[in-house]
């Protein structure tokens, strides 16, 4: 899947599901949605993320923010 809207996309690696053995533990998530991956490829500016005060509503205190270009298969 390639999205580029020029909407900001958050990226982050879910712990839990590594030390599950998952074989998806990325997450995309854009517009309200979040799909699960193995594989993001990032274009443009991208920034990491680290928030401990105001993490994300999944719990993430660190991630990846872009306007840029993402591509990733599901």
């Amino acid at each position: 899947m390639i999205i580029d809207d020029g909407c900001i996309k958050r990226v982050h690696v879910n712990q839990h599901k590594i030390r599950a053995g998952d074989s998806d533990p990325i997450s995309v998530k854009h517009k309200g949605k979040t799909y699960k991956c193995s594989r993001v490829e990032l274009s443009g500016d991208t920034v990491v993320v680290y928030n401990a005060d105001k993490p994300l509503p999944c719990g993430a205190r660190v991630w990846i923010e872009t306007r840029g270009r993402i591509s990733f298969d599901q």
